[in-house]
């Protein structure tokens, strides 16, 4: 599970170097191999391989009709791109991709379970307090599997 919130740097070739914490995991689990792609907020889903090839594998089943799923795997199965990790942890991020998410310097990865987010770090502020602002906890239409959740 990769959990957290990482502010990080690019270097001037648009290499993000993987916090220390997550390197073996990765290289277990992947090889360091990784999938990252657009996502609607505007910012990067990092995926190792076997987690992507799982979501692609869903994806590319959904009938090709359906305008919503035509849709989507235009955007993340036509985006997904594969890079590695190397031997100092940094990953190469694609200038498309980083112009997408609008990635400059300063960028916040952010540990969602099975994948990362890569946020602009002035956009993750932004929506962070948004959707801080946006949430009222006794107004919250939870699914009945989380109406027993204690946090």
């Amino acid at each position: 599970m990769f959990r957290g919130v990482n502010r990080l740097n690019l270097d001037a070739k648009g290499r993000l170097a993987v916090p220390t914490r997550y390197r073996e995991r990765l290289q277990e689990c992947c090889a360091s191999e990784l999938v990252v792609t657009i996502d609607r907020d505007h910012c990067l889903l990092i995926y190792p391989l076997p987690e992507w090839q799982e979501i692609e594998r869903k994806l590319m089943k959904l009938p090709s009709f359906n305008k919503a799923a035509r849709n989507l795997q235009r955007l993340l199965v036509g985006h997904a791109t594969e890079v590695e990790m190397d031997a100092q942890g940094r990953v190469l991020l694609p200038p498309a991709l980083r112009d997408f998410a609008k990635l400059e310097k300063h960028t916040v990865l952010i540990g969602q379970g099975n994948k990362f987010e890569l946020w602009d770090e002035e956009r993750w502020n932004s929506q962070r307090d948004g959707w801080l602002d946006e949430v009222n906890l006794d107004d919250l239409d939870l699914p009945a599997d989380l109406e027993t959740l204690s946090i």
